[in-house]
This record gives structure tokens, sequence and C-alpha cells, in this order.
């Protein structure tokens, strides 16, 4: 008779029961679930509950994240769960390289580590784990069908540390818990990733299915565009990487302030950047928050040192925008159109012959009770109709 390979039925028949339920839990209830650490917290309980003497345990999954490279979740008997980001630097390589993790995705086979005989340079987690007095720690890798990879560990601080059937068990419901990790990371990934690209509101959009053409969505909102001048003329003799250099510190000068007041920015449109505040009601706290975050964007601005130095213009302007799907067969863009759209792009590109800073509408000064000093009507092109601009000043009206 042929002998069987499933790990479940290697398992002495007190074990089995333990666990079944440790797969019954990650392969249904934790699928769905919102909270990560949760399910780690549920998953250590039932390993425990297996039989194991399990005292420590990690996740760690690869994010696609403009600012972060990985997510760690830690467990540790009588002290919950905690969350860790490991952020997008210089350095992050380095702890990597000398990580168990590193070996075992270049391996794909499991480290297991008895730590008094282990020395202390061998990874740089060790020191550590001794000092928390662990006995003895295993690191498993997760191969995800994206490409990604995440890893498991496992660590004691019993004295005789994990048994053979200890780590029998472990292997059993492997499987289980690396279907979970990748269907929570990819499900992650995928939300990270589009909102990223397309921002908060179409990620959400997309996500539920408004993925096909002609397919409108309208938000009342105050508008802001910004645009830096002269950004043509300041990268001509500029490297690729240079000028990518300059315009994230455009961004950062520009987006932070929105995103602080509440704002969504929605493309950016080479040097341009185009972002909404919901309206209410009357649509005065809208056009009061963008105001704002103007403000503070302009003056970040004129507060940067580095060379070179540049000059921006914001207009603002409150009316409609439309999301929609466009596009052809296979590829379409979540884009934004609209008449109130292209208004706010050319009141932007008003900023420089005029050598204003910030410009708004009519429609934006009635909605925010601004003074502002007018301009007159100006004829602005692709638009039928002449729009009144006027000036704001940097400072808040007394």
């Amino acid at each position: 008779m042929m002998q069987s390979h499933d790990p479940l039925q290697q398992l002495p028949p007190d074990r089995l029961p333990g666990a079944l339920r440790l797969i019954s839990y990650m392969l249904g209830e934790a699928r769905g679930a919102t909270e990560a650490d949760e399910v780690l917290t549920q998953m250590a309980g039932l390993i425990r509950a297996g039989g194991v003497p399990l005292d420590r345990a990690t996740s760690i999954v690869p994010l696609l994240h403009a600012e972060a490279v990985a997510s760690a979740r830690f467990w540790e008997r009588g002290q919950g769960t905690r969350s860790y980001l490991f952020p997008f630097n210089e350095e992050s390589g380095q702890g990597y390289a000398h990580s168990p993790a590193a070996d075992v995705h270049r391996t794909g086979e499991w480290v297991i580590l008895w730590l008094p005989g282990t020395p202390g340079d061998r990874y740089g987690i060790v020191p550590e784990l001794k000092a928390g007095g662990y006995t003895h720690y295993i690191m498993a890798p997760v191969f995800m069908r994206s490409g990604m990879a995440g890893t498991f560990s496992f660590a004691t601080q019993a004295a005789e540390g994990f048994s053979q059937d200890d780590i029998a068990f472990l292997r059993a419901v492997f499987p289980a818990l690396s279907a979970c990790q990748e269907i929570l990371a990819t499900a992650r990934a995928m939300q990270e990733v589009l909102r990223i690209y397309v921002g908060e509101e179409p990620q959400q959009r997309i996500i539920s299915g408004d993925v096909h053409r002609g397919e409108v969505m309208r938000i009342r909102s105050a508008i802001l565009f910004a645009d830096m001048r002269r950004f043509t003329e300041l990268t001509a003799g500029m490297s690729a990487e240079q000028a990518t250099s300059l315009l994230n510190a455009y961004y950062d000068c520009i987006v932070p302030p929105i995103e602080g007041a509440g704002g969504e920015v929605l493309k950016f449109i080479g040097d341009g950047v185009l972002a909404v505040f919901r309206a209410g009601e009357d649509g005065a706290e809208a056009c009061s928050q963008a105001l704002k975050a103007s403000r503070d964007g302009l003056t970040r601005v004129a507060a940067r040192l580095e060379q070179p130095q540049f000059d921006v213009g914001i207009a603002l302007h409150f009316g409609e925008v439309a999301f929609g799907n466009v596009g052809s067969g296979m590829r379409l863009d979540y884009t934004v159109i609209g008449r109130d759209v292209n208004l706010a792009a050319r009141v932007a590109g008003l900023c420089g012959a005029r050598n204003e800073p910030l410009l708004v509408s009519s429609e934006f000064r009635q909605k925010a009770g601004l003074k502002g000093s007018p301009l007159g009507e100006q004829s602005l092109k692709g638009l039928q109709s002449r729009v009144e601009v006027f000036a704001v000043p940097l400072a808040e009206d007394p």
C-alpha cells in the first residue's frame, strides 16, 4: 500500500482536531477579515490550543506602497499583536539581506534555529530573540502567484523548544496559513496600487465594478489646480532623474497641505496637480479648506531654499467634477473630465501671465466670501464664455 504524504495524516491523533480547527479558521472566517492583527491573534491562539508552545509569531507581507516596502505583524503571548511598516528608503534592503527571510525566499526551505547553539551574528534578529528568552525559532516562506513573497515565523520560550510533533503540526497547517496570507495580501495590494495611481474615490469605484466605458460620476466640489511655472525652461538642461526630483520637490510642497485640509488629489498631469474638496450643503467649508491648502502650499514653495527654486500658480474654482472611464477595447483610463475642470486649469495658466500666485473664479469667490482683486473677465482657451477672475492675497483677509 502506498504511504500517504498528507502531513495531516502524519500527525498524532490528539493533534489532528486542533490542526483542523486552525485550518477551518484560516480558510473560512479569516479570509474575510478586515483586521489582520485579529487574524494573527486568533491564529496564534489556535496554534497554542493545538498543543504547540508558541510564545511569538509574526506575519510579514510585501507592500505595493509608495512609502513602505513591507508590513509586519508581531504577536507575543501576554502582549497581543502590534504592527509595523518597513519604510522605503536607501537602507530598505540592508536589514532584509541579513535576515532569515532572505534565506527562506532564496532556498524555499524553512529556517529552524535552536537558539542556544546559534551564533549571535547568524542573523540580525538572533540577539533580540536570545534577549527575549526564546529557545527555538522557525521562519517559513510564503510564495504567492502574483510574484510577491511573505513569511511566517514562530518562536517558543519553552526550555525544550519545539518538539518534532510541534513542527509536524506547523507544517500540516502551513498551506492554510499561506493561502490566507496570500488572499489578504493580494486584496490589500490591489487596493493600495489603485489608490496610489488613481486616488481614493476612483479606487473604491473600480473595485466595486465601475470598469465600463461611459460610466460617469459627478462630484460637487471646490476644485484646485496647481501648476509649476516655467517647468519646461527649468528642466531643459536636466537629466530625467533631476527633472523627476524637481517634480517630487514641487509635489512635496503642494500635496501634503491638500491632504491635510481634507482634499483629494485626483490627477498629476505633468507639472499640474488637480485636487477636489467635496462640498457640503453650501460649499463654503470646502472652499475654505481649498483656500487654506493653497495658501499653505504656496508658503512652502516660498520657504524652500534648495536649488533650483521654482514658482507655482494655483487656481480655485467651485463646480462639478466628473469621473469617467474613457479608452478603447481593454485599455481604459479612469479620468477626470468636465467644463469646470478645464476652467480651473485655464485659470491656473493665467497665474504666470498676470504674475499672481493665487487666482479664483467668481463662483469660488462668492462661495468662499472673499474680497479679492478683480482682474476682469478673461477669455480662456476652450471656453466659449468669458470668465471673471480675481487675485487673492496669500495672507488671510483681515
